[in-house]
């Protein structure tokens, strides 16, 4: 069975705490601080691997966590720095983000990072100055990111195969290429996509046997929701058209519905050039088949190609594997099909919620919130009283002091700083 959706949660790694230290060494009296600092966490990263072809093996595991960073000790020794963990993806798979961010791994070693190390703490040699020659606090590490994350597989195949259940593309799949899918007379025998090699003189093609697509599989009817996206990566579509339909219906409805259904779901594959494979020739008097042929080529016009073929006979498999391997370029596209081109320039700019904010409650309590505000205050022990003088300077420095004071703050009123109450006299 092809697994081909997965969700996982990443964590990365942890900062090491910085040490706390002082040089203590015969006939040196005033040695001084040297505590070193603590190393970064790992970082968690999504990595496309070729050996993979599907998400099976995160049905087994869902959780990855990241190494975290050493502690600092004294003689200025740092911690060291957490492994990176890497997550083995196939080729095809989209991550997605909590925030709404995809990432669309398409190449052998392509990679991107889904959860941030926390940074590792400063020992207490950092903080030595001229007034302050003996500083007893360090810093803590920070926690890593943490990140729910979905994943969803794309199957890279040049050629895809689209039809009505039952059109006969099993079938065919096997006949061009090795592949054994299962094949019999009733609707719905494939439920999952099937890939097939089909082997040239000098190169090879991946087919894909898309099953499922009926009327109404862009809206989650049948089996074609789920499979739909497998075509949108394929260079070439094969519409396969059953030339005798076992429950008697028109070729000409089938056929236009299909190609709605693959418009509906993504208006780019309507313009993805396509392949007609009339199928089950032997079935219909050759009569028959000749007129018909000769009609949807009218229909088509040049532009499709249309081919009459029997998985049991091999008429025109031949034919139409030369043509594919005409068809489809030898090199791979610079973007992948049905994916949305990168700008050539990018632009960077500053991560919002970096700053701060003052909130006052009806009760006339006034709180400081930011991303930055709760970084510095878990960096320190709040219970020791050099740590926490020198978190207050920090807040006069970048401003908090100055926002409260605006926001009508005076001595005595009651304040929380990232939910932690402090005694603020501006």
């Amino acid at each position: 069975m092809l697994y081909d959706r997965a969700r996982i949660f990443v964590a990365a790694g942890a900062g090491g705490d910085g040490c706390l230290s002082f040089r203590r060494e015969a006939h040196v009296p005033r040695g001084g601080p040297d505590g070193g600092d603590g190393g970064h966490g790992g970082a968690v990263v999504v990595q496309c691997d070729p050996a993979l072809r599907d998400l099976q093996a995160f049905r087994r595991r869902q959780h990855f966590r990241a190494q975290r960073g050493g502690h600092g000790s004294g003689a200025l020794r740092h911690g060291r720095n957490g492994a990176e963990l890497v997550v083995h993806v196939p080729p095809g798979t989209q991550v997605l983000t909590e925030a709404g961010d995809v990432h669309d791994l398409t190449r052998p070693q392509q990679r991107v990072r889904a959860a941030r190390g926390g940074a590792g703490g400063r020992g207490n040699k950092h903080f030595a100055t001229a007034t302050r020659q003996a500083p007893r606090f360090a810093e803590r590490g920070l926690p890593g990111e943490e990140a729910w994350l979905e994943l969803r597989l794309k199957l890279l195949a040049d050629v895809g195969l689209i039809g009505l259940p039952n059109a006969g593309k099993s079938s065919l799949l096997a006949r061009l290429t090795r592949a054994t899918p299962k094949i019999a007379d009733y609707p719905f025998t494939t439920l999952e996509p099937v890939l097939g090699t089909l082997e040239g003189a000098e190169r090879q093609l991946i087919v894909a046997d898309i099953p499922g697509l009926i009327e109404g599989a862009s809206e989650g009817a049948g089996l074609g929701h789920d499979f739909l996206a497998h075509v949108e990566r394929t260079q070439l579509l094969i519409h396969v058209l059953d030339l005798a339909p076992l429950d008697g219906s028109d070729p000409l409805t089938n056929h236009a519905t299909i190609e709605r259904e693959l418009a509906l779901h993504d208006p780019q594959l309507a313009s993805r050039p396509r392949i007609l494979a009339l199928s089950k020739s032997d079935l219909v008097a050759a009569e028959t088949v000749a007129a018909r042929t000769a009609t949807w080529r009218t229909r088509l016009g040049g532009d499709v190609p249309v081919f009459v073929t029997s998985s049991v006979t091999g008429e025109g498999l031949s034919e139409l594997s030369a043509q594919l391997l005409r068809s489809v370029p030898v090199e791979l596209p610079d973007e992948v099909p049905g994916e949305p081109e990168l700008a050539e320039h990018l632009t960077f700019r500053p991560a919002p919620g970096r700053g701060f904010r003052v909130e006052r409650d009806g009760d006339g309590t006034f709180r400081v919130l930011g991303e930055g505000i709760d970084r510095l205050l878990a960096r320190h022990d709040l219970d020791n009283e050099e740590a926490l003088a020198h978190v207050e300077a920090r807040l006069r420095q970048i401003g908090v002091i100055r926002a409260l004071e605006a926001q009508g703050f005076q001595a005595g009123d009651g304040v929380e700083i990232a939910g932690v109450p402090f005694e603020l006299d501006p």
